[in-house]
């Protein structure tokens, strides 16, 4: 199919899982700075208001709709929902994720199983949706993923949530491969430390035995951290890329604090 440049800077319509807080409400903004309506999807309605106010003064027009990525039921409400709002969803950014730190054999089942549906089977369910919708109007899009660093750069402690994240980069490198000629892009966000509310409930004591850890296997060089606003950039670079080209992958990573000069030592 055929795709005129101008596809590029089109008005579109997105949706962003995740979108109540941290990463997810920073992509929402950035896609509305851009003057699209985007939906906005997660399970904490009150906040994901609050990110619809954000949108709508960023200049974007915000659909709020309630979605849980691990209920089937959810996932189609959802679209349903911005499809009669809004029509054919054109760009879709799998942010929803979860995570909980500790060692594979301490977790209980109900943990593994919620970080897995959470954040690989909740994106494969929702993609196959709005690809089904892109490929039955003969229509192009962008499904974008956001990895985490963690699925190339293994981290104790960590096990189930990485994992979850290398099968979505497969998936998503997959699904590349099954649109290729369609016009439909899937790409990846590797993201490296961020500063967001994701490990809000996290008991923090464990960090003092992760840290040493991670630092004796070369995973924790420096603490420097990047803001959600970061990410939202890299999502706006893939989407917003022309027609003609595809970004697959791009890692983004902090820079470390500056080191203190001789004279300060």
């Amino acid at each position: 199919m055929a795709l005129d440049a101008s596809d590029a800077t089109r008005r579109r319509v997105a949706v962003v899982t995740g979108a109540s807080a941290g990463i997810g409400r920073a992509i929402a903004v950035a896609l509305g700075a851009l003057g699209w309506t985007v939906g906005l999807g997660a399970r904490r309605v009150a906040q994901l208001e609050e990110t619809a106010e954000l949108v709508a003064g960023a200049g974007g027009g915000p659909i709020v709709h309630p979605l849980d990525v691990t209920e089937p039921a959810s996932l189609d409400a959802f679209c349903a929902a911005v499809g009669e709002q809004a029509g054919l969803i054109d760009v879709l950014v799998n942010n929803a994720g979860t995570a909980l730190p500790g060692a594979i054999h301490d977790m209980n089942d109900e943990d593994h199983r919620r970080i897995v549906d959470t954040n690989l089977l909740g994106p494969i369910l929702l993609t196959k949706r709005v690809v089904a919708g892109l490929r039955a109007a003969s229509a192009p899009g962008d499904v974008v993923f956001i990895s985490s660093d963690t699925a190339k750069n293994k981290r104790p402690g960590l096990a189930t949530y990485l994992s979850a994240k290398a099968g979505l980069e497969a998936f998503a490198e997959t699904l590349a491969l099954e649109c290729e000629g369609f016009g439909i892009r899937s790409s990846i966000v590797r993201a490296g430390p961020t500063v967001t509310g994701f490990a809000d409930d996290w008991d923090l004591a464990i960090f003092d035995d992760l840290m040493p850890l991670w630092q004796r296997f070369g995973i924790q060089r420096h603490f420097g951290t990047m803001q959600p606003a970061d990410v939202g950039r890299a999502v706006v670079t893939i989407v917003t890329a022309p027609t003609h080209m595809w970004v697959p992958v791009v890692e983004i990573q902090p820079n470390p604090p500056l080191a203190a000069s001789p004279e300060s030592r």
